[in-house]
């Protein structure tokens, strides 16, 4: 039986997933349509996080004008149009001094070859907040979401967040092989070094060989203590997987 289509699922496990998107922005002057590669990551509530240079056109598009899309698509093998893929549109907001650590760190973990050139001062973070979104997931699966539809809701997981990387580095450091189940026996993925890169109310993100994998949860978790018993939980079931 196929399974069910639930597209505010497909929209926010594409959102965690993806590591590149092509961001329109609006040319200052004309206002014509301008479009480059950017890589992606995500905040907690998986607003889309990118970390772009004042050198860049797109760049000063964006400080003069914050509208802007982005396209991520599922880079499915053989016709990518079968793939599923979103068009995100919303505002680019700079950091700001409350959360531009937050985005470093979010950021770097999906990208860790970033930190060459992250602090160069030219380089800035922005985070997406989007007003909607529009997802093509194939023949006669295309909707409209509402932000609240595919975001995640962060406004009870405070301490969750706090912990959040103290968690990352302690499942990178000591949990590498239940970080290797998951991705084998829950989501069917060949065995690699696969690591953690960030986590959230609604599941966890990892990463191997430029991959990234999403392992959603059962449930919300909103505490350190909730994310503990949750992945011995799923690392006992991926283990009793045959």
């Amino acid at each position: 039986m196929q399974p069910s289509f639930n597209p505010n699922l497909v929209t926010h496990s594409l959102l965690r997933r993806s590591r590149q998107g092509a961001l329109a922005t609006l040319m200052m002057g004309s206002g014509d349509p301008y479009c480059s590669l950017v890589n992606v990551a995500t905040a907690p509530d998986g607003a889309p996080v990118i970390l772009i240079s004042r050198l860049a056109v797109h760049t000063k598009n964006v400080l003069t004008d914050s509208r802007v899309s982005l396209m991520l698509d599922e880079r499915a093998p053989g016709d990518p149009l079968e793939g599923a893929r979103i068009m995100l549109s919303g505002k680019a907001e700079q950091a700001t001094a409350e959360n531009r650590e937050m985005l470093r760190r979010r950021y770097l973990n999906a990208h860790p070859s970033a930190a060459d050139y992250a602090d160069f001062a030219d380089f800035s973070f922005f985070v997406i907040r989007p007003s909607g979104t529009h997802l093509v997931a194939g023949f006669g699966r295309i909707v409209d979401l509402k932000p609240e539809q595919f975001l995640t809701d962060i406004s009870d997981a405070a301490e969750l967040l706090a912990a959040e990387q103290g968690a990352v580095d302690h499942m990178n450091e000591d949990h590498r092989e239940a970080l290797g189940l998951y991705a084998t026996r829950l989501l069917g993925a060949d065995a690699a070094e696969w690591r953690c890169s960030g986590c959230d109310p609604d599941g966890l993100d990892l990463m191997a060989a430029g991959r990234t994998l999403r392992l959603q949860f059962p449930e919300r978790v909103t505490s350190p203590g909730g994310l503990r018993k949750m992945l011995v939980r799923l690392a006992d079931e991926a283990r009793a997987k045959v």
